[in-house]
C-alpha cells in the first residue's frame, strides 16, 4: 500500500512534460508517420493542388511537403519518444528555404540548369550528414524506414550532377543540323533539304523534335524541298517566356519561313498536336497553303468528339508537369524516348539527348497547358476548298481511342479533294517507325503531285 501511495505522489509531482515522457509512443510510429506525411503531401500538392503547374512550382511544392515531414520527425520524436531526432530540423529548414527561393524567383530552364552545378553536391553533402546523425540517434530496425528516403536523395544528387554535365556535353556534341533564324526576340531552328516546289513544312507533335522526321525527310526530299523545324522551347530553338497558343506558334513559323527565304505556298504536314497547328496556320494564312497532310492528327473538336479526352487530358497535364523535375535528377537519361533505339546515328543520339531532357518535358507541359486555346483556334479553319488533303489514321489510335475514326473522317471533309487512309501503325509510328513511315511519305508525295498537276489526290 505504501508503494502505491509513493507512486501516486511521484506522478502528481511530475511536470506536464514529464507526464508525456512517462507514456512514450513507439518511435516507429513517429518515424513512419513523418515519412508518410512528406510523401503523401508531395503527391497531393504536385498532382492535386498544383497539378499542371510550372516546373519551379512543382519542385517547390514537393520540397515544402518533405520539409513538413522532416519537421514533424524532429518535433514529435523529441516530444513523444525516447530517441529524439533533432537533426531532422536541418533538412526541414534547408528544403523550406530552397522552396521559398524558387517561389519568389520563378526561375526558368536556364536558371534551373545553372543551379544544377550547386544543388547536387549540396544535397549529397547534406544527405551524408543526415545518415551519420541517423546512425547516432536512431537505434534498431526502425532506421530502415528512413534509409530508402536517404538513398533516394543520394541517387537524386548523383543523377542531378550527371544531368547538368550531360547538358553541357550535349550542347557541345550536337550542333544544330539546320540554321537558327531570329523571328522576333527568339530564334527558331529550321532544317531544309532537297529542291523543288511546293516546299513541304513539317510540324512536330507534342514533345517532338525536328530530327524525328529524319526518315520522312530523307525520302520525301528526293522529289521536292522539305523543311523540319523546332517550335520555341524544343530541340535547338530558343525558349520563350510563356506558353504560346496556336496563333503565336504559326506567326513564328510564318516569320521563320520568310526570313529563311522559303517560298510558298506550302504543303503543311502535321503529326498529332502538330495537325492542330497546321490547321491554325491555314486559317491564319490561307494563301500560303497549297495542300495538307494530317498524320494521325488531333481534331479541333478533340474535347467533344472524343468522349474520354477531357479526363485523359486532365491526367496527362498532371503527369507531364512532374516530368521536368524528375528529369532534372537524370531520370530522363535512364529512360530515353523509345524512338531513340530505332533511329540510325546521329539521329538516335540526338533524340536521346534532347527528347527526355528537363527542357523538352517543360516544353511539353507548356504546350499542353494551352491545348484548349489551340484547338479553338484550329476550329477557325472551315474549309480548304479543293486543295489536296490526305488524312492518315493509325490503327493503334483507332483501337485505343473512342471516337478517333469519326474525328479523322470529319477532318478529311475539310477539302473536296481529299483521301482518308487507314495505316497499320501506332500513333508515333506514322512518323518514326521504320515499318510505317513510308505510308506517310507516300501521302506527302501524292499531295505534291496533285498540286503540280492540278488533279485529284490519288486513291490508295
Amino acid at each position: 500500500m505504501n508503494t502505491i501511495n509513493t507512486l501516486h505522489e511521484v506522478t502528481a509531482s511530475q511536470s506536464p512534460d514529464e507526464s508525456v515522457k512517462a507514456t512514450r509512443e513507439p518511435v516507429w510510429r513517429v518515424v513512419g508517420g513523418s515519412i508518410a506525411t512528406g510523401l503523401v503531401g508531395a503527391l497531393a500538392l504536385t498532382l492535386g493542388v498544383f497539378a499542371g503547374a510550372s516546373e519551379y512550382v512543382i519542385t517547390a511544392s514537393a520540397l515544402l511537403a518533405f520539409a513538413c515531414g522532416w519537421a514533424m520527425l524532429a518535433i514529435l520524436s523529441a516530444r513523444y519518444t525516447s530517441q529524439p531526432q533533432r537533426w531532422a530540423r536541418v533538412p526541414a529548414a534547408a528544403m523550406a528555404i530552397v522552396a521559398l527561393v524558387l517561389l519568389v524567383t520563378s526561375p526558368g530552364d536556364q536558371a534551373l540548369t545553372a543551379a544544377g552545378w550547386a544543388w547536387p553536391p549540396a544535397m549529397l553533402a547534406l544527405t551524408i550528414w543526415m545518415i551519420i546523425q541517423l546512425r547516432r540517434d536512431l537505434h534498431g530496425r526502425v532506421r530502415w524506414l528512413v534509409y530508402p528516403v536517404l538513398g533516394a536523395l543520394v541517387v537524386g544528387s548523383i543523377g542531378g550532377a550527371f544531368e547538368t554535365v550531360s547538358r553541357v556535353s550535349d550542347r557541345h556534341d550536337f550542333a544544330a543540323p539546320g540554321t537558327l533564324y531570329d523571328v522576333g526576340g527568339h530564334r527558331l531552328h529550321l532544317d531544309c533539304v532537297g529542291s523543288g516546289s511546293p516546299t513541304v513544312v513539317l510540324e512536330n507533335g507534342l514533345g517532338g523534335l525536328s530530327v524525328l522526321w529524319s526518315r520522312i525527310t530523307a525520302e520525301a526530299s528526293r522529289t521536292t524541298r522539305v523543311c523540319a523545324y523546332d517550335r520555341a522551347g524544343q530541340g535547338w530553338s530558343d525558349d520563350v517566356s510563356a506558353p504560346q497558343d496556336g496563333v503565336a506558334v504559326t506567326a513564328d513559323l510564318h516569320t521563320l519561313l520568310q526570313r529563311a527565304g522559303e517560298a510558298g505556298p506550302y504543303v503543311l504536314v502535321g503529326h498529332s498536336a502538330g495537325g492542330a497547328y497546321v490547321m491554325v496556320y491555314a486559317a491564319q494564312y490561307p494563301n500560303e497553303v497549297a495542300g495538307m497532310v494530317l498524320l494521325d492528327s488531333m481534331s479541333p473538336y478533340q474535347f467533344t468528339a472524343l468522349p474520354d479526352f477531357a479526363s485523359q487530358y486532365s491526367m496527362m497535364r498532371r503527369g507531364v508537369a512532374v516530368l521536368p523535375s524528375f528529369a532534372r535528377m537524370g531520370l530522363g537519361r535512364i529512360m530515353p524516348p523509345s524512338a531513340a533505339s530505332d533511329f540510325p546515328e546521329p539521329a538516335a543520339a540526338q533524340v536521346r539527348a534532347f527528347g527526355a531532357s528537363p527542357r523538352q518535358y517543360r516544353s511539353m507541359r507548356d504546350e499542353q497547358s494551352v491545348y484548349p486555346a489551340v484547338l479553338r483556334q484550329a476550329q477557325a479553319l472551315l474549309t480548304l476548298h479543293d486543295k489536296p488533303l490526305v488524312v492518315i489514321t493509325a490503327t493503334g489510335s483507332q483501337r485505343d481511342t473512342k471516337g478517333w475514326t469519326a474525328a479523322q473522317d470529319q477532318m478529311a471533309q475539310l477539302s473536296t479533294n481529299s483521301q482518308h487512309r487507314i495505316v497499320e501503325a501506332t500513333h508515333d509510328g506514322v512518323v518514326d517507325d521504320v515499318n510505317s513511315f513510308e505510308k506517310s511519305v507516300q501521302a506527302i508525295d501524292d499531295v505534291v503531285k496533285a498540286i503540280r498537276t492540278t488533279s485529284a489526290v490519288a486513291a490508295r
